[in-house]
């Protein structure tokens, strides 16, 4: 009996401490994973932004309130291998990270969520070859309420800093999708430089884009006010005409009627115009470009989404502005995630003969 006993008792202290072990083992794991030597020296802007080239936003899905709430699942392990091998460089992975994080201080971040997707995400990408941006997308409270909303914003910032300040110079950060509504400019202006002091905690050396406020158009750079920073990249998104770009959106407010084809009348002019002037101001300001979105709804026609994505894409290249696509497999897909095939004509226009 005295054998006996001992050896449960042996099994209740053993048991514990082999779990405790693993336990560890597995955090140290996690740790090494992110651990990819970070970036030791500056980088030069210009060729970060050129090493982009051309992208492909991963859009409604991490964006959405909740992962398949809008469709789409990110499947990492099986989109990245086929973006990569289309000729993509990038991808641009908008997430939603302000229904993640604690409402009150300290604002922390769910550990699953960053454990289970964001890293996975990220190191998916790296591991396929592609430099890969996040951001912050769709803080709705931010916008109605920045004052409010303020201190959890650099929070998550100061987060996300800490946690990825290991990953390699192909990990790009985006302080947040078109700013609007009551984040007027002088708020986004003020807002973007002290989130970029706290990436720049951890991330001295780290590419960060900014947007421009007023919904992240080519327009807003005249209202932009930027640090000294010299590692930055100005983002633009680019739906001009937007008539056309969105004609039978349902989300749009007045639903836009659907047979505007591109070009007409003065449009590729007007591309060219707009295209000269950013790049003027670009040139003036010192500032790398990066058409972070631009897209035809599918309601169109192809033949005229096909041809202002490539007047786009061949536009931004002329340019020296790198860009991505919006988006993947949803509504102004370039893929079918049903079929697992390429809108041929769009990735054509986006890519070119390979």
């Amino acid at each position: 009996m005295t054998h006996f006993f001992s050896r449960i008792l042996s099994i209740f202290f053993i048991l514990p401490l082999t779990l405790s072990c693993n336990s560890n083992t597995t955090s140290s794991e996690e740790k090494d994973l992110l651990n990819r030597g970070g970036i030791p020296s500056p980088v030069s802007v210009t060729e970060q932004n050129q090493s982009l080239k051309t992208g492909i936003n991963m859009g409604n899905m991490l964006e959405a309130p909740a992962e398949g709430e809008w469709g789409l699942f990110m499947r990492e392990g099986e989109y990245f291998p086929v973006i990569k091998s289309a000729g993509f460089s990038h991808v641009r992975v908008p997430i939603r990270f302000s229904t993640h994080a604690m409402k009150t201080a300290p604002y922390t971040l769910d550990e699953a969520f960053l454990k289970n997707r964001i890293d996975k995400i990220i190191l998916a990408a790296l591991d396929n070859g592609l430099s890969i941006i996040i951001n912050i997308h769709h803080y709705d409270e931010l916008f109605t309420d920045p004052a409010a909303n303020k201190a959890r914003f650099l929070a998550i910032w100061k987060q996300l800093g800490a946690r990825y300040k290991n990953l390699p110079k192909e990990v790009y950060f985006e302080i947040l999708n078109e700013p609007h509504d009551k984040l007027t400019p002088a708020i986004w202006n003020d807002y973007l430089a002290e989130a970029l002091t706290v990436i720049r905690t951890d991330n001295p050396n780290r590419t960060v884009l900014i947007g421009t406020a007023e919904w992240g158009g080519a327009s807003g750079v005249t209202k932009l006010v930027l640090p000294a920073d010299q590692n930055l990249i100005v983002t633009i998104h680019y739906y001009n005409p937007f008539d056309f770009t969105h004609q039978g959106a349902d989300w749009v407010t007045t639903i836009l009627p659907v047979g505007r084809t591109w070009p007409f009348g003065n449009d590729a002019a007007n591309l060219e115009n707009e295209f000269k002037t950013l790049s003027n101001w670009a040139t003036s300001n010192n500032r790398p470009i990066h058409i972070g979105e631009f897209g035809a709804y599918s309601k169109g026609d192809l033949f005229s989404r096909y041809s202002w994505t490539l007047a786009v894409r061949t536009t931004s290249q002329k340019y020296g502005f790198s860009c991505a696509y919006w988006e993947f497999a949803s509504g102004f897909g370039a893929y079918n995630a049903t079929t697992g095939e390429w809108n041929e004509s769009l990735l054509l226009a986006l890519i070119g003969k390979k």
